[in-house]
């Protein structure tokens, strides 16, 4: 299919994407990498009455790593980032963007881009949440910054404003960490994905294609005997979503199985 009409406005500055959104409101859609875009506006899943163009926005705050936080800007791609030296401090990003779609997709995807979108099975809205990230935001009357449990509302739904847009992410970088997924196929989206992070004693598994939202549970000096007893009562705790890809039984066990793994993994990592 072809999308159905609109136009198409290439700003240069962000404040002026801002200052269009204020104007057109829900309208409008904010446009970068597009990889998640173009494909719902081609199947008219989306109709906005226009598309603002930010890939040549020129005043984005940099790429930096800094008091042991990433910021990355809206039009950073997941390809740019993943090969990106600076990262190697963070492993969890490092070890999730490998599975974000395929080299082709991470060349023109954004990092915001996988944010806004919000799917509840994308890898990096389940990085930024186990490592209590936070979004920034931009609009006509200034910006604001949303950490990432309040950030993603529910399946494709997010705090973003119609009058906002994402101007940059910011990782927390420290913990040791591992990241696990089963898809049907290498770069599909994941039917079950889990991001473990071991800091001190304490212990945090993250948990995406759950459900609408990623799902999170902390633990206080768990040891190594009671890793399966404590999934066990999480798994079975989650509302886990049936669909094609997998039942609900499914799902719950494999958050059994990758979140003993990645635990397991996450411990034995040298930081």
């Amino acid at each position: 299919m072809k999308p159905a009409a609109f136009d198409y406005i290439l700003v240069e500055h962000i404040d002026e994407a801002a200052a269009l959104l204020a104007d057109i409101g829900e309208d409008a859609r904010i446009l970068a990498g597009g990889q998640s875009l173009i494909a719902m506006l081609n199947m008219r899943l989306a109709k906005p009455q226009a598309l603002i163009d930010i890939m040549h926005a020129s005043d984005l705050p940099e790429f930096s790593v800094k008091d042991r936080e990433i910021t990355v800007p809206a039009t950073l791609t997941q390809a740019a980032l993943l090969g990106h030296a600076n990262i190697a401090g963070s492993s969890l990003l490092s070890q999730t963007l490998p599975w974000v779609g395929h080299p082709q997709t991470r060349a023109r995807g954004t990092i915001c881009g996988s944010l806004a979108h919000a799917d509840p099975s994308a890898e990096l809205p389940l990085a930024l949440m186990a490592l209590q990230g936070r979004v920034r935001l931009r609009s006509a009357a200034g910006v604001r910054e949303v950490a990432a449990d309040d950030f993603f509302k529910g399946m494709m739904l997010t705090d973003c404003q119609p009058d906002e847009l994402i101007e940059a992410a910011v990782f927390p970088v420290g913990g040791r960490a591992a990241f696990a997924e089963v898809g049907r196929r290498k770069g599909d989206f994941a039917i079950v994905a889990c991001a473990a992070i071991q800091s001190g004693r304490k212990t945090r598994l993250a948990v995406g294609g759950i459900n609408d939202t990623p799902a999170i549970r902390d633990w206080d000096d768990l040891d190594e005997a009671e890793i399966d007893d404590a999934l066990a009562e999480f798994a079975a705790s989650l509302d886990a979503r049936e669909d094609l890809q997998a039942t609900a039984q499914y799902r719950r066990r494999l958050v059994r199985k990758l979140g003993y793994k990645t635990i397991v993994e996450a411990r034995k990592c040298v930081v």
